[in-house]
């Protein structure tokens, strides 16, 4: 048996930008969490959390001691479906907008210094979007050109049809761009334009709706860090994790973090931190970076893989940030989940090429877990703190500071 310092946890996971309902969170870890059990031979299970909030309790028996987390999902999927609720032509404006705040600051060139997987993963929608213009802008000439054909076999030559023609033309165009819409679910272009909007829409600023919720956010893991646990968790994932580490700074920053109380970890995956911090109006996260790298309130681990083309694998956010503090950096350490090493064979033959499935994977069963088991950490006996004691960082971190933007005051 381990040395047992988790009986029980407190664990908040912030989803990246879904609009989902939670209950997608819940069946995934059920799913994965029997998997790894298998794989890994320990116990696991479920059962329904009560509570006026989304999440569910764990009861685990993992290196030989018995452990229960309550797992809550910190919900902000109701802002995303409302930044959703574009229609065709609003998303095309949000196109222009948000290539322009990439591309005019120089944040686009800094980002592709450091990976180009997240950067394709970005400009996807961009082309995509265009490509279905185009094909819509073809078809509606295509019907032009038909009745300016029919027209001339019957009137002639005749100014009206080319004015005609162009009505066809627009047309023509809208129900081919519903089409396109309406398969988003399996084309995701509205979807990335979407998110990559969110963050850009006021240069890097948190919109005020976000900001409440952000707020409320924290009273609630105030609250479980005066509750009777031995451990309370963040996971932030992929766009939750820039949320997660601003939510942190300001209970540090309002001394709300009690030094008798539970330990504090963060855990940061497959983060995209970078497409938000480089951005010119990113003051308070990129503040919040800065505090954050050195606080002695929390322990955290950041978590990506090179796998991941929609993360900044190992990319130290605060350090490529900009905003390391020059006195010494603690945190985040960065290490790598190496899918080509801890998934078999078969089973990365299988996701490589499966994009979005592989940005989920941290959360997901390893075939070959190493130190990161993402089961392991919520639900076993040690903290964050003392299961990474003494890990070095990836070899392969990134720790270049990269961005031209880098002020911290509003």
């Amino acid at each position: 048996m381990a040395d047992q310092q988790v009986e029980r946890r407190r664990v908040f996971y912030i989803p990246g930008y879904d609009p989902i309902h939670p209950r997608r969170y819940r069946e995934l870890y059920r799913r994965e969490a029997a998997a790894q059990a298998e794989i890994s031979g320990y116990e696991i299970g479920l059962k329904p959390r009560k509570g006026p909030r989304y999440g569910w309790r764990v009861s685990a028996r993992i290196e030989g001691a018995p452990v229960i987390a309550d797992v809550e999902v910190l919900v902000w999927s109701d802002i995303v479906r409302d930044s959703m609720a574009s229609g065709i032509l609003a998303t095309y404006a949000q196109l222009a907008r948000t290539a322009w705040t990439y591309i005019a600051s120089g944040t686009l060139r800094r980002l592709m210094w450091l990976r180009k997987g997240p950067v394709i993963a970005a400009l996807y929608p961009v082309g995509m979007l265009l490509l279905q213009l185009a094909l819509a802008f073809a078809a509606g000439r295509a019907a032009a050109a038909l009745l300016g054909w029919a027209a001339a076999a019957t009137m002639g030559p005749h100014w009206g049809v080319d004015v005609l023609g162009w009505a066809l033309t627009l047309a023509a165009m809208v129900p081919v761009l519903r089409w396109f819409k309406a398969r988003d679910n399996k084309l995701f272009a509205y979807y990335l334009m979407h998110d990559y909007a969110y963050s850009a829409q006021a240069g890097g600023a948190n919109p005020p709706e976000l900001e409440a919720r952000m707020a409320a956010f924290g009273e609630v893991i105030a609250a479980a860090l005066a509750d009777d646990v031995d451990e309370v968790l963040v996971v932030g994932h992929s766009s939750g994790a820039h949320l997660a580490v601003s939510i942190l700074a300001d209970l540090v920053r309002a001394g709300r973090v009690p030094a008798n109380g539970p330990a504090l970890g963060f855990l940061s995956l497959g983060q995209v931190i970078p497409m938000v911090s480089f951005l010119p109006r990113a003051h308070r996260l990129r503040a919040d970076l800065h505090l954050l790298s050195q606080t002695d309130k929390l322990a955290w681990v950041d978590v990506t893989a090179p796998g991941d083309g929609c993360a900044f694998a190992l990319c130290d956010p605060v350090a490529v940030s900009g905003v390391a503090p020059a006195d010494g950096q603690r945190w985040p350490l960065v290490i790598s989940a190496a899918f080509t090493q801890t998934l078999s064979e078969e089973t990365w033959a299988r996701l490589r090429w499966r994009f979005f499935r592989l940005h989920f994977q941290y959360l997901c069963a390893f075939d070959r877990p190493g130190d990161y088991d993402y089961f392991r950490i919520t639900a076993g006996p040690r903290t964050l703190a003392d299961r990474f004691a003494g890990r070095k960082p990836s070899a392969s971190r990134i720790d270049v500071p990269a961005s031209r933007h880098t002020s911290m005051a509003a």
